[in-house]
């Protein structure tokens, strides 16, 4: 079955009871049972059907068989790290999403995880022996740096380390990690998944049936998960996913190559598929500030991958929380914007471009 008709149908079933073509809510919090301790469904926390039907669709999508769905990213981000030890040894890309560093950085080294931070986009990378778990962005965040997953996965394993693929920005439309031999994606949900800004969520997908087991009984056991509506709304969004990337994909290609013509642009980065563009204006931080502030098709506000577009300066707002020596360090320029693409028509994004570089020069 192709992904275009796995959108619409994977991991979702006409309802039993009344034939409803759409998957219910399952607003509930706790279920009956025929005999004390003996029931296919006992608690939300635990499971619950629409959120049944959203972890098999993504696990279909991305090539798995299981998928393990929470209220946000950084909520799966932290089931994967929460099935390390202290000392284990964590290598995770040099650029990745700031919620991510900071969770890595202050609050698991506390319990004694260490991490190595590398540019695993850089072919010749190495995974020491002994590492538990290597944690790729690709494309990377905002530097939407690519890497070789295939290549990586033989390194981790050689070193007897888990890969672990944040597949956010590409989605399973462009890229399927577990089909290159990465163990686990993750996904923010609240990003492309979803589609339309209205809805905060993650997932972990595998195909491991040790790391799925891990996964189920650490969403159990925190308890963040996402509730029922919030798996409707992203099943919803899910069934425009394919068409969705397409026109994304379409819009930013042509952005790239208005860009790169542009005289007040210094750079542009894509990764050549997507629907997310940085580029490096001409000028300082006030220029900067003056062009996200002027626009009003992109709109300023962090977060990615809705329908409408999205404008941010991450050295001041996703990446704050990365310290300035490190941005500085990795590339992360205070000239540097990120777009967030959106399906409007490619020509009012330019014309709103245009406009906001007219602002950047006061």
């Amino acid at each position: 079955m192709k992904i275009e008709t796995k959108v619409i149908h994977a991991g979702q079933h006409h309802d039993p009871t009344t034939g409803a073509v759409m998957t219910p809510v399952y607003q509930t919090s706790t279920y009956a049972q025929k005999h004390p301790g003996v029931a296919e469904w006992e608690y939300s926390r635990t499971h619950n059907p629409t959120r049944t039907a959203l972890q098999d669709c993504l696990a279909a999508l991305e090539g798995g068989k299981y998928g393990v769905c929470f209220a946000s990213g950084l909520a799966a981000v932290d089931t994967v790290v929460r099935t390390l030890n202290p000392g284990d040894h964590v290598v995770c890309g040099d650029d990745v999403y700031g919620g991510t560093y900071r969770l890595f950085t202050t609050v698991f080294a506390r319990f004694g995880v260490k991490f190595s931070f590398v540019d695993l986009s850089d072919p010749t990378v190495e995974i020491p022996e002994g590492t538990t778990l290597v944690w790729a962005e690709t494309p990377t965040n905002p530097l939407l740096k690519t890497s070789d997953i295939k290549a990586l996965a033989d390194k981790a394993h050689a070193a007897g380390a888990w890969l672990a693929v944040d597949n956010t920005f590409a989605t399973p439309v462009f890229q399927r990690p577990l089909e290159l031999g990465a163990d686990i994606v993750i996904h923010s949900t609240t990003k492309y998944i979803g589609g339309h800004s209205d809805v905060v969520g993650g997932a972990l997908i595998t195909s491991n049936e040790e790391l799925a087991a891990k996964f189920a009984t650490l969403q159990n056991s925190v308890g963040a998960v996402p509730g029922p509506w919030d798996c409707f709304l992203t099943l919803r969004g899910i069934k425009t996913l394919s068409v969705r990337m397409q026109r994304h994909d379409e819009n930013a290609k042509a952005l790239v190559s208005w860009l790169e013509q542009h005289e007040g642009v210094a750079r542009v980065i894509y990764p050549g598929f997507g629907g997310m563009i940085s580029f490096v204006l001409k000028g300082d931080l006030d220029t900067a500030v003056r062009f996200v502030k002027a626009t009003t098709v992109f709109t300023l506000a962090e977060s990615l991958g809705g329908v409408e577009s999205l404008i941010e300066l991450p050295a001041i707002m996703t990446h704050a929380s990365v310290p300035p020596d490190v941005r500085a360090e990795i590339g992360i320029d205070d000239g540097l914007i990120r777009l967030s693409v959106g399906i409007e028509h490619v020509d009012d994004q330019k014309a709103d471009l245009e406009t906001a570089f007219r602002a950047a020069q006061g």
